[in-house]
This record gives structure tokens, C-alpha cells and sequence, in this order.
């Protein structure tokens, strides 16, 4: 039987991309996404591009505990070979007045469905010793995020917990890696109201190149992968740099932009 892959937030962007490479090298894919339209819409592409490839999508809102929990079900019961930690979402504004619905809805997902679904599939990997997740954080994991404080908060997250269980499951035959992207052509600028800020006025990477670097890191079982060359200097200078100073030049980033 083929492997089986399972991707949340699958329907666009780095997600789409990372299904799209797992259906390539022969996996069977278990497609999440909130939104049953987009979804079915990704499942047609991908059969399009890879004929014969088995689809199983399920259109969930992962914020929502119910929805979690059937795919978490869903996703024990597979014993998935690969997991895609994808979904998630981010929101712009002083903390002060953002929205706390949305707020919770971002925690719910980007951390609490996270962490679910990796507790769903990896008993099951370490019996086997065999398997790899995929939890795809950011650059923003390694900065507080004026502006984007909860999201920046979301994806430390992300980071710290890929770490820790990269060194749990070290020698097991499991591997976890984390995927730390930069600005993205994606949705997500969109979503959340960031397209006006300086992040976005740089370079932006492609979702296709972004999901062929989490591809390869995830297949050589690294731990943590930080997308592009100036990002990568970025993280390092942190490291030297008083967290003060980190949070102002994040703060500066994070910043709208007046148009010209």
C-alpha cells in the first residue's frame, strides 16, 4: 500500500504545494481545510496534476473542538506515514484592539490543532519507527511581533515544540522538522491585514519554493529549516542582539508602510 500523507490547510498556498510534492513521490493524501469549496478545488488540481493519486479531504474548521477532534480520530485511525502541520492563520493590530474571537480562533489553530494532531499520529509512529511530521512555524518564531502579537506568539510555539520533540524522537526512527518561512506569496497577507506593512514590501518567496525547501528538510529529518539566505543572516544577528532591540526592528517590520 502507498504511504499515506496528511496536510491541514491544504487547500492553498505552501500547503497546496507540500500536498503536491507527497502526491509526486506516491503518497495517498488526506487533505484538511476549512473551506469545502477551495478544498475540493485543490483535491481536482492535484488529481489533474498527478493522475491516480487517492484523495480523502475533509472539509474542517480545525479551530473548532469538534472538528478537531474528528480529525484527530481520523488521523489516528490512518496511521499517517507523513503529518503536515500547515493551517494557520495570522491577525494584525494593536493587542489592545484586535478581536479576541479571532484571536482564540488563531491560538485554537495554529497551536492547540497542532499539538492534537501530532499526539494523534505519533504514538503510532514510534511503534512503527517510522514517520515524519512537518509543523510549519516562521520567521516570526524567533521574534516578538509588535502588531502581531498573538500570531508571533503562536509560531515561538511552533518552534520551541518541533525542538523538543526532535530531541524526543531522536534515534527512533521519527523525525520532526519545522518549516520557518519568511514572506510568502499565499493568502495569508491578505487574511491578516499585513500587505501594507514593511514585511511584505521586501522580497517574497514563492509557495512552490517554500514547500520544496520544507520538502527536502523534512526528508532528510533536519529539525528546524529557515527559508532564504537574508532570513537565515537575519535569525543569526539575532541571536547577538539584545531582545529590546529584537522587538524594536520587529516593531519597525511590522509597521504599515504609507503608500507612495
Amino acid at each position: 500500500m502507498r504511504p499515506c500523507a496528511l496536510v491541514t490547510g491544504a487547500s492553498t498556498g505552501i500547503g497546496y504545494e507540500l500536498a503536491l510534492l507527497l502526491a509526486r513521490d506516491g503518497h495517498r493524501l488526506v487533505l484538511v481545510s476549512r473551506d469545502r469549496e477551495r478544498l475540493e478545488s485543490a483535491a481536482a488540481r492535484l488529481r489533474a496534476e498527478v493522475p491516480g493519486v487517492a484523495i480523502e479531504t475533509h472539509p474542517v474548521d480545525l479551530a473548532d473542538p469538534d472538528g478537531l477532534e474528528e480529525v484527530c480520530a481520523r488521523a489516528a485511525h490512518l496511521a499517517p506515514d507523513v503529518l503536515v502541520n500547515n493551517a494557520g492563520f495570522g491577525g494584525y493590530g494593536p493587542f489592545a484592539r484586535t478581536s479576541p474571537a479571532e484571536e482564540a480562533a488563531m491560538i485554537a489553530t495554529n497551536v492547540t490543532a497542532l499539538t492534537m494532531l501530532a499526539k494523534a499520529v505519533l504514538p503510532g509512529m514510534l511503534e512503527r519507527s517510522t514517520g515524519r511530521i512537518l509543523n510549519v512555524g516562521s520567521t516570526a518564531s524567533f521574534a516578538p511581533g509588535p502588531f502581531a502579537a498573538v500570531y508571533a506568539a503562536t509560531k515561538a510555539y511552533v518552534l520551541s515544540f518541533s525542538e523538543a520533540l526532535a530531541e524526543e524522537t531522536r534515534g527512533s526512527g521519527v523525525t520532526v522538522t519545522a518549516l520557518c518561512p519568511g514572506p510568502t506569496h499565499t493568502r495569508f497577507a491578505a487574511r491578516a491585514s499585513m500587505g501594507g506593512t514593511r514585511v511584505f514590501r521586501g522580497p517574497v518567496a514563492q509557495a512552490g519554493e517554500v514547500a520544496r525547501i520544507g520538502y527536502d528538510a523534512l526528508q532528510a529529518g533536519r529539525s528546524v529549516v529557515v527559508v532564504g539566505r537574508v532570513n537565515r543572516l537575519m535569525l543569526f544577528a539575532i541571536r547577538f542582539t539584545p531582545r529590546r532591540i529584537v522587538a524594536l526592528i520587529s516593531r519597525r517590520e511590522l509597521s504599515e508602510v504609507a503608500p507612495a
